[in-house]
């Protein structure tokens, strides 16, 4: 196993603790932050329908994961949604994470 796999494989562990705790409902959905090579992605969703409520992409950055925070607030309070459960997805909570929760909470979402 390389490095790469060993990282993946311990944020996948890391991924299926917090989602056995973390469960988004029509009361606060769970916004999910996902990194992949090129972009990052944000989702609001409600687990107990299986819906996703709002989303945004943006490419790789931290001053646009900071914009794809803001964003995904305003699309949120246009759905009537201002409390959200934040699931990092087991990245560590610093970096291009970090700023997606701060500009959520910039646009006025509550976690």
């Amino acid at each position: 196993m390389n490095k790469s796999q060993k990282k993946t494989a311990r944020r996948n562990k890391i991924r299926r603790r917090i989602s056995s705790t973390i469960r988004g409902t029509a009361e606060r959905p769970r916004l999910c932050v996902y990194k992949s090579n090129s972009n990052t992605y944000l989702q609001i969703i409600n687990d107990m329908e299986g819906a996703t409520l709002a989303a945004t992409e943006v490419k790789k950055g931290v001053e646009n994961a900071k914009k794809a925070g803001e964003d995904i607030a305003k699309l949120a309070k246009e759905n009537g949604i201002t409390k959200v459960v934040f699931d990092r997805s087991g990245y560590k909570y610093h970096g291009i994470i970090k700023a997606a929760a701060d500009g959520a909470r910039d646009g006025g979402l509550q976690f």
